[in-house]
Order: C-alpha cells, then structure tokens, then sequence
C-alpha cells in the first residue's frame, strides 16, 4: 500500500497501457519525454500539452468530416437492422388476417400501375427500384422543405396577378342551345376571297388566331381569319362529353353562321391540329385546305412505330411526360397540377405552366415584351371560367382515342375485284383511286421544335401521303408562327400564291336600265299589234 502511494504519474500510466519498454526517470521533463516516445515510435500513449506544447487541434473541417463519416456509418448500420427486423416481422405475414385483406387491392393497384415498370431496366427488380426511388423522392422532398425554411434568403418576387376583362366577344347560338365567341379580323365577309378557320391550342383562347399577325397583310390577300373559343374557354360554354367529331361540327355552324358560303381553310397548330384533322375527317365537303404547324399527334396512337413514340417522348421534359401519363391513366390528378401553374390565378410563363423544353429561338421569342404581353391576355381570357374540367377534358382528348385515325383522312379506293382482277390488279402499275379529303395539307414542322418534335409530323406524312411537309430549319415551336412578319407573307404565298386583295362586288344597278328598256318594249310591241288586229277586225 504504501508503495502505491509512492508511484509517479508516469509509472502509474504505464500500468493502465502496458509495458512498452521505455523506462522513464522521475526528474525528466515532459517536453523530454515526449521526444523519447516519438523517437521510439510510440508517441501514442505521450501526447499531452501542457504549457502550450504539444501537438496542434484538428481542424473543424477534419472534425466535420470524421462526424459526417461516423454518421453515415451509424445510418448504414441502422438501415441494415431495421431491414433486417422488418424481414423477420414480415415472415409469414402473408397468412395474417390484415394481408388477406389487402391482398387483392395491391394486386389491383400493382396491376393498374404496371405500365411505369416500362421505364425500368429489365434486369432489375421492380419493387427494390421501386422502394430506392420512394426512398430518394422522400430525401428530396425533406432537402427541398429544408431549403425553403430560410428566412435570411433575399425576398423573390411574387407573381402578379391574372387581368381578366370584361366580357366582350361576340357569341352566337348553336344548335343545341350552347352558345360560341368568335372573332374575327381582315376582309368583311362579303369581300373575302378565302376564309380561314383557326382552333387555338391548349391555355389558348379565341385571341391567339395567327399571334402577331398584320390586318395589311390580311388585305393584301382577300383573307378573312376567324377563331373561336373551344368549348369551356373564354366566353364559349361548356359541352360536357365533347369530342372530336362535335368539334368538327362546331366548326361547320360557325361558318354557317357567319356567311362562310364557300369552303373556308383550317388552320391547326400545336394542340388545335387534332381539331383540324377532325374537320378534314367529318366535313370534308366544306374545307378547302389545311395549314398545320407542328400539330400535336396522339403519342399513343396504336399505327405509331416504335421507333417514332421513343423520339417523340425523349424531347420531353419529365414533367411533361408525367402529365400525358396522368392524362391518359389518372386524369383526376391533373386539376391538382393545373389549379397550382395557371389556375392560380396568378401570371407565369409557358415553360413552367406547359412543362416545355424550348430551344434557343423559342427562349428569346418569350423573353420579348410583345410575346409577354400577348401572352398575359391570351391566358387570362382562356382561364376566364376558372373551370378546371375544359383542360382535363381537352388533355384527355389529346392522349385518347380519336375516334379515327390519320390514315382515315385519305385513303385509297377498295374496289370489289374477283380473283383474276386480284391477281391482274397486283402486275399492274395504275394507280388506285384515293378517297377522303384530297385537298392541299401544308404543314410547318420546326426541326429545333422540343415541344412537338419532327418525329410527330413525320408520323402525320406517312399517314397521309398526300400532305406537304415544309421543313424548317433551326426554327422552335413558337419562333415561326408567332410574330413573325416574313414568316406570315411566306405561309400565304405558298397558301395564296399571288396576292389579289379582296373582291370588288359589283354594281347592282348597272343592269337595270337595260332590263327596263327591253321592258317597255316589249310592251310597247304588244301594244302596237293588239291595235292592228282590233283595226283589221273594223
């Protein structure tokens, strides 16, 4: 015991470590000591700084480095215990009372959402992708609501609010009761040597038209552009259970209506194509032509090639392809997306709102005050009923069944032969007789177009061989059709040819003095012979 008492602090420290082999004197000093252990290699069990003398702090970077490893360690060996323990809980969970009863709405649902394992690799199990994209959705929804929370960031702008006017369109009565707002802009109608029709696309409204383009030229060509707000739009009514075919009809009354005699032309772009492809499907008779612009193509059409559906869905964004997705399988969920972009009732721009892609023309075309303002008023007016079921309906038509196909529209003549004719028929090179609409189809396709790639409109050539492509290079999905003077006069030469204004009506007054002439002698004629028979009867 009293040996115990008599121990150094050296000694009594190189008990608790072991025997190193390094024996120490009691009068060494501790900057010594610390020497000795670092000589002979130990410099472990020595290191205390007394006085200011010793080995320096690690720095914060090293220690928040160490701190995040150990972290990541103790998460990995967590996550490993809880899997572990759930496997062990879940065997044999299959016989409980809980699983037989969710059994079949699992089975139900995993079936209904099938389709998204087409977006994964084929060697890989779907639930364990499954569970890993879960996993990371939930990590960045937590990093993002983290990210939000700072109160020190510097204050962002808040949207402005949507200006809607007061109602002013002109509207007229169809058939059934509904009522139609149209507009119209160039020659009157009495004047006009072409008319032209014109659907606007989705988040559009009747005061699209041909954006930007001028009444002179309009003038110049004898044209008269009419549109009109698509049902549950602007200020035309709703028609619940629309489709493609009463949209055609909604077409054919309003030319009716407004004087249209003569055939007039439909002008299609982007979402309004599938409106006028149903206008050369149902009432040929009445159309005399079509100017498309990148109309949009059912990605889900059946006669799609593969080939042609994977370049048309890699030019989308994701967001984009998650709306057709909802659009064609949970349509419900769109009203959540569309009352939080353009429902809101708060400005925004196309990419965001759309979920577009744009390219370099299409970016600088938006960023130009007259397309902002053009846009402002074009959305507030589409938006003016606050209804979110126009939109669903118009994104569930667009992904739908069609009621027809695109080959439809020109088909070649099926002929009653018999065997021989058959067989003589498949030697002969004459050409069989097409049916369907077999007027002029243009169509404008911007090959730097993200929005509806060239892959769409190659699509809409082979289905109907008789249509003209123009091809448009570096050219998006706006740059071309909106505010583009050049590009209008070219679009109406090609439709046109050579401008020859409006038509002069001609006098009604001219023919009447002859026509009175011959009148009086007529009668005068009559007069003179009943005179001489009365005078030969004396």
């Amino acid at each position: 015991m009293a040996s115990a008492t008599t121990m150094t602090w050296h000694e009594e420290l190189a008990t608790l470590v072991g025997d190193a082999g390094v024996r120490l004197p009691a009068d060494v000093s501790p900057a010594a000591a610390a020497n000795l252990a670092a000589a002979v290699g130990g410099g472990g069990w020595y290191e205390e700084e007394e006085e200011g003398v010793g080995k320096a702090e690690e720095g914060w970077a090293q220690q928040a480095k160490g701190f995040a490893q150990s972290t990541a360690e103790m998460l990995r060996e967590l996550g490993l215990g809880v899997w572990d323990v759930a496997v062990q809980s879940l065997a044999g969970a299959e016989d409980s009372e809980l699983a037989r009863r969710l059994r079949r709405p699992a089975a139900a649902a995993g079936k209904r959402l099938s389709f998204m394992n087409e977006y994964l690799p084929e060697d890989r199990d779907p639930v364990r992708c499954w569970v890993v994209v879960a996993a990371v959705a939930f990590v960045a929804l937590l990093v993002l609501g983290v990210g939000s929370g700072d109160d020190t960031a510097t204050p962002i702008e808040q949207p402005k609010k949507l200006y809607i006017s007061p109602p002013n369109a002109k509207r007229f009565e169809l058939p059934d009761g509904r009522h139609l707002a149209y507009e119209e802009k160039g020659i009157s109608a009495d004047r006009a040597r072409f008319s032209l029709i014109a659907p606007h696309s989705f988040l559009s409204s009747r005061l699209a038209g041909i954006p930007g383009i001028s009444t002179s030229l309009l003038e110049e060509f004898g044209a008269r552009l009419v549109t009109y707000d698509l049902p549950g739009f602007g200020e035309s009514d709703p028609h619940p259970g629309r489709n493609l075919n009463s949209s055609a009809l909604d077409m054919l009354h309003l030319a009716d209506a407004l004087g249209v005699v003569d055939k007039f032309w439909v002008v299609g772009y982007s979402g309004g194509g599938m409106h006028a492809w149903s206008a050369l499907r149902y009432i040929p008779d009445r159309v005399a032509g079509a100017a498309m612009f990148a109309p949009m193509a059912n990605p889900y059409d059946s006669k799609m090639t593969k080939d042609e559906k994977r370049k048309i869905w890699d030019r989308w964004s994701t967001k984009r392809k998650l709306m057709h997705i909802l659009a064609r399988r949970f349509p419900s969920l769109l009203r959540l997306f569309y009352h939080r972009s353009f429902l809101s009732g708060k400005q925004g721009q196309p990419e965001s709102w759309l979920s577009l892609s744009l390219g370099k023309k299409d970016k600088t075309l938006l960023e130009a005050p007259m397309f902002n303002t053009f846009w402002e008023k074009d959305v507030a007016e589409s938006v003016r009923q606050a209804d979110a079921q126009p939109f669903v309906e118009e994104a569930v038509m667009q992904v739908s069944d069609w009621g027809f196909s695109l080959s439809d529209i020109q088909m070649q003549k099926k002929e009653d032969q018999g065997l021989f004719e058959l067989i003589m028929s498949l030697f002969s090179h004459a050409e069989r007789e097409w049916v369907g609409f077999l007027g002029p189809i243009h169509i404008w396709q911007g090959m730097d177009d993200r929005v509806v790639p060239p892959s769409s409109t190659e699509f809409a050539r082979r289905m109907v061989p008789g249509a003209t492509v123009h091809k448009l290079l570096d050219e998006g999905h706006f740059s071309y059709f909106c505010f583009c003077d050049e590009c209008h006069r070219q679009i109406f030469s090609t439709l046109f040819g050579t401008p020859q204004g409006p038509i002069d009506p001609a006098p009604e007054t001219s023919e009447a003095p002859p026509e009175t002439t011959e009148e009086s002698r007529t009668t005068s004629e009559e007069a003179a012979e009943q005179e001489q028979e009365t005078a030969g009867s004396a």
